[in-house]
């Protein structure tokens, strides 16, 4: 057989015997993973399988050890991402690489512009072929538009539009949907399809079983840098998948047993808060929490749910209303008081607001409480106290780490959430505010925190629960208001509440529209 006809029935890509190491951790353990012209093959694994790692690898960003990469049966060398982007190899990052004040266009041009001349962009030839691929795909985008007033779906869309612009035949997508609303998820879906179709293969890493389930053609399970095994769709099931990456039998549904509730813990009355542009966005909210309660919030995303949490936290002033703890008035009182006063908080972007990733992890485990004992003594440090607190944390959470003394920085995405976790649920508590806690967990991960959250709410604690997964909300909410611009438009029983129902108000904010949240409160 002639090199080009082994080439035409070989697999797009080949990686053979993938091994890279750490310090202290072996991230990709011989690993192999083949991906088929026209295929969606998913990774499925746990935090800090190695999943990031060995796509990282292929993309040039990590250099193996051991093993070999081919495309169409030909072995490969490459040297960095621009060497792995003219080999027609693209990564679409969990953190998207825009620039938020230029446009769609410029955005996607980024570093492969079209020249006119030596010195000029051909803006014209540009857009007609920006326009072009977008046409082919189905694409809606307004290549004029400012990245940064997209939503975050369509934000995805322009990462991939740069991936294709730059004429990709593998496409390496890391946890695509992880801030994608139901319907946005659904679109990016059709959207892989549509790539598969024409030819391109897809790597489509996630945590999330039902996705894979429902995109994938094949799916690799990776656990602890090794591969598992590897199933099809139709010969497998979420419970089969979940073993595969956690090495036990996981608990896909939490059993939120009952609720004992107290007294209210938190009154919020007439909340008033504008967003960086100085709009109202949240135009007046009223509701409370009480002691061994879960509220949960179920709306999609950018209808107020991050200005509201800001402000009860003390990120963001209020501009007018009324917030009580404990019957105390809390209103505008700074994110360390509010700490003090027995608040916790794990943030929906814990890259801006939950650590400093150039810190080692036991520093971040403290972020809230280096100044108290055991901790601090005055000025003075006690970092053998430190240093144990931050053991037993990493520990009890599960947190994958060679060391407490490494940078956060080089932890998964899925561990830095364990750290916030950590340090926000390792102490007494009366008010528990979360946002979006198990965005980027894996499923055993996510079965621990939700076992967590219960405990806190049975010890007496009252948690917001803010989350853009609605199954989450559901399984874990003792009630639950519907947020649509600003406003909360219904309240439901956790226990009764039907999803289609609250999956419409959150698209439509109800018939009754503002009127709702009146008489949601009466």
């Amino acid at each position: 057989m002639t090199e080009d006809a082994a080439g035409a029935t070989a697999p797009a890509l080949e990686m053979r015997g993938i091994t890279k190491r750490y310090p202290g951790v072996v991230a990709n353990d011989h690993i192999d993973l083949d991906v088929c012209r026209g295929e969606i093959h998913a990774l499925l694994g746990e935090n800090g399988a190695g999943k990031t790692t060995l796509m990282n690898v292929l993309y040039g960003l990590a250099r193996p050890d051991e093993g070999r990469i081919l495309l169409d049966g030909r072995q490969i060398q490459i040297a960095g991402p621009s060497d792995a982007i003219a080999r027609g190899i693209s990564m679409v990052h969990q953190h998207f690489m825009l620039i938020p004040v230029l446009s769609v266009a410029e955005n996607v041009i980024l570093g492969a512009e079209t020249m006119s001349n030596a010195v000029f962009v051909d803006r014209h030839e540009a857009s007609k072929r920006i326009a072009s691929l977008a046409a082919r795909f189905g694409f809606d985008l307004d290549p004029d538009a400012k990245v940064g007033s997209l939503s975050v779906g369509q934000q995805q869309r322009v990462e991939i539009l740069k991936a294709l612009y730059r004429d990709a035949r593998i496409l390496v997508l890391d946890e695509p949907t992880a801030v994608l609303t139901p319907n946005e998820t659904e679109e990016i879906f059709a959207l892989l399809r549509r790539l598969a179709a024409d030819g391109r293969s897809i790597v489509f890493i996630s945590h999330k079983l039902y996705e894979v389930l429902a995109v994938a053609d094949r799916i690799t399970v990776i656990r602890r840098g090794r591969v598992i095994g590897e199933r099809k769709p139709g010969e497998t099931t979420e419970e089969e998948l979940a073993e595969l990456m956690v090495g036990r039998e996981v608990e896909l549904t939490v059993d939120r047993g009952e609720s004992h509730i107290g007294e209210p813990v938190l009154r919020v009355e007439g909340l008033r808060v504008a967003d960086d542009r100085h709009h109202e966005v949240v135009p007046g909210a009223t509701f409370e929490i009480r002691a061994g309660e879960i509220l949960g919030v179920a709306g999609v995303a950018g209808n107020g749910q991050d200005e509201l949490v800001q402000a009860l936290i003390g990120l963001r002033r209020c501009i007018g209303g009324k917030v009580t703890l404990m019957g105390r008035d809390v209103t505008g009182l700074s994110p360390r008081r509010l700490n003090e006063a027995g608040v916790g908080y794990v943030p929906g972007d814990r890259h801006r607001f939950g650590l400093i990733l150039a810190f080692p992890v036991y520093d971040n485990l403290i972020l809230t409480s280096y100044y108290r004992p055991p901790f601090a003594h005055g000025p003075i440090r006690n970092d053998s106290a430190i240093l144990e607190s931050a053991a037993a944390q990493i520990e009890r959470f599960d947190i994958r780490t060679p060391s407490a003394r490494v940078l956060t920085s080089t932890l998964s995405g899925g561990n830095q959430q364990k750290v916030v976790v950590a340090r926000e649920f390792d102490r007494e508590v009366k008010l528990l505010i979360l946002d979006q806690p198990t965005r980027g967990l894996d499923v055993g991960s996510i079965e621990f925190i939700h076992r967590q959250i219960i405990a806190k709410r049975d010890a007496g604690t009252a948690v917001l629960l803010v989350s853009a997964e609605l199954d989450e909300v559901m399984e874990m909410s003792d009630r639950i208001v519907v947020m649509y611009r600003g406003r909360m438009v219904a309240e439901r029983d956790g226990r009764t509440a039907d999803k289609s129902e609250v999956g419409l108000l959150m698209a439509t904010g109800g018939q009754e529209g503002a009127a709702t949240q009146k008489e949601a409160w009466a």
